[in-house]
């Protein structure tokens, strides 16, 4: 017989090696190379995230200061009452 029978059933011609297939990577490193990208993608997501800066947006729980406003709170205090006490002296000198 000119041909042997694999034991899936398809002919396999006598005196030919099959062709063996390249790999872009080694099998053996494959594993390193997926866990290596995969650890720099998430390191810059994560450099990313948090070098933005957002605005804080939400309801904030009550008697709760921000430190952003704090100093413009003390500006708007200084110009009520710098208001109320130049109504005072105008009052006065009247």
């Amino acid at each position: 017989m000119a041909q042997q029978k694999k034991a899936n059933g398809k002919d396999k011609p006598i005196g030919k090696k099959p062709v063996e297939k390249k790999h872009i990577i080694n099998p053996r490193y494959k594993n390193t190379f997926w866990t290596i990208i995969i650890v720099v993608v998430l390191t810059i997501f994560f450099i990313v995230n948090n070098t933005q800066s957002v605005q804080e947006r939400g309801s904030y729980p009550p008697n709760y200061v921000s430190p952003a406003g704090t100093f413009q709170k003390a500006i708007v205090d200084s110009r009520i009452s710098f208001i109320i006490l130049t109504k005072d002296l105008n009052d006065t000198i009247k």
